[in-house]
């Protein structure tokens, strides 16, 4: 729209400005040959009068030229002819003129006068920027003629104001710049309003792809144009294969676990010796099963969150794990409580919410003296879910190494030391992240953030 509007403005003032010039150019004409006319009329008065000597000089003529034309007879009106004797040098020698032209200087410059005698019977026009009477700019027309009886030549002039050509040439450009600019806005406007409607579909097709990646919508719809139902239907095609893919991948990743955990079992059942060799194998299997489940429970997670269109509601599910762990830790006394997060929407599958929630909250109802807090706050930015709990904490150190994983920094509690690791991987496989602090409540703080697109 940019160029086109350039290029049409160029067009526009340009054929703005050359139908300017044509008609500058014809109203000259039309001027030029009312001169010629008056020439041509002064020629035939002549014929008429014997009033020029034979050394150059002009008497006064006892009959007046053009008596009915009131132009001629009013002083400076913008209308002068002058008869102009010249002599044997080519000078002027004397004039008859009209009695508009007054006691003014006859408007003849010395290069039109010597173009005049070089050509004559011909018509001769002055340059455009010659000054007559009263400082008018006038256009002068000249022509030399021989008569009988008389050795030099005769130099008729007849000159007219250009004022009233110059000013209706300016009307006519200001009344077509005008008239071109409004033509350009109408046809600009109504281009863009041409060109926005046509986007119209591609504007719809990209905000139900956007409801796609959120998880309102599962596909596109079929009601497009039919210049954009190609491409609405090879993404519908898309989505599918994507969640073909998806399915292949868990059922590849089961199958894998499946056939990975009876040859670990056999294994870690065939080594109840007390051999050196049987505690080789029971370490070596022990952690063979520790990769295995780490490498499996990845793999289904990249599956997931590969998923377009996952969306999950966030407080129901927190809901539900505080409802679990309050009865597991009853007897210890530890309070789960929620605040925030209603309406909230994670942009992932249940199972990976479940996974990373679940995991922080188990670690921090494991080391609370009796409380834990999971606090949810959805803004435009982000999605931050805070699970804090008023236990010991952790040094700056120590969290490091948490987000390692295998790495346990208590051996007496219980665990494989991969949940923190796990949940810092399956955030970062959603575009998030975690991090470890301080919590109000005086114990650790471990932060889950997901920026919004």
């Amino acid at each position: 729209m940019l160029a086109a509007a350039i290029w049409g403005f160029v067009v526009l003032i340009g054929g703005a400005i050359a139908l300017s010039a044509v008609y500058r150019a014809q109203t000259l004409s039309l001027l030029e040959e009312d001169l010629e006319q008056t020439l041509v009329g002064l020629t035939r008065e002549m014929t008429r009068e014997n009033a020029f000597l034979e050394d150059g000089r002009v008497t006064d003529s006892q009959r007046e030229f053009f008596a009915g034309d009131v132009r001629f007879r009013t002083q400076y009106s913008g209308r002068y002819w002058s008869i102009v004797g010249v002599n044997s040098e080519g000078s002027i020698a004397g004039d008859i003129r009209s009695r508009s032209l007054w006691d003014e200087p006859v408007p003849l410059n010395e290069d039109q006068l010597e173009r005049t005698l070089m050509n004559p019977g011909l018509t001769m026009f002055g340059n455009f920027r010659f000054e007559g009477p009263a400082g008018q700019r006038v256009r002068v027309a000249s022509r030399a003629i021989l008569i009988e009886n008389r050795e030099t030549p005769l130099i008729l002039v007849t000159a007219a104001d250009r004022a009233a050509n110059d000013a209706a040439t300016s009307r006519f450009r200001s009344l077509l710049l005008v008239t071109m600019i409004a033509l350009f806005g109408g046809v600009f406007a109504a281009m863009v309003v041409a060109i926005s409607f046509s986007l119209r579909p591609l504007r719809r097709i990209g905000g139900d792809i956007a409801e796609v990646r959120e998880g309102t919508r599962q596909r596109l719809s079929e009601d497009y144009p039919a210049e954009v139902r190609p491409l609405a239907d090879e993404l519908n095609k898309l989505l599918e294969h994507n969640r073909q893919v998806v399915e292949r991948a868990r059922t590849h990743v089961g199958n894998l676990a499946h056939a990975l955990k009876t040859p670990l079992a056999v294994l870690r059942n065939e080594a109840t010796g007390e051999t050196q060799l049987d505690d080789v194998v029971r370490r070596q299997s022990e952690s063979m099963q520790t990769n295995v489940e780490h490498y499996l429970k990845r793999a289904q997670m990249v599956a997931r969150a590969q998923t377009l269109g996952a969306r999950t509601e966030l407080r129901p599910v927190i809901d539900g794990i505080a409802r679990m762990l309050n009865r597991l830790y009853d007897a210890r006394g530890v309070n789960v409580s929620v605040d925030g997060g209603v309406g909230a929407v994670f942009r992932g599958e249940k199972q990976d919410l479940e996974e990373m929630v679940g995991n922080l909250m188990e670690n921090a109802c494991k080391w609370a003296s009796s409380e834990v807090l999971v606090r949810v706050r959805d803004t435009a930015a982000a999605l931050t879910i805070d699970v804090e709990d008023n236990g010991k904490g952790l040094s700056p150190e120590e969290r490091e190494g948490a987000l390692k994983r295998g790495v346990r920094l208590d051996e007496t509690t219980p665990g494989t030391g991969l949940g923190l690791s796990i949940v810092k991987e399956l955030a970062e496989l959603h575009r998030g992240s975690l991090e470890l602090g301080d919590a109000e409540l005086g114990g650790l703080k471990a932060q889950l953030r997901f920026p919004k697109p």
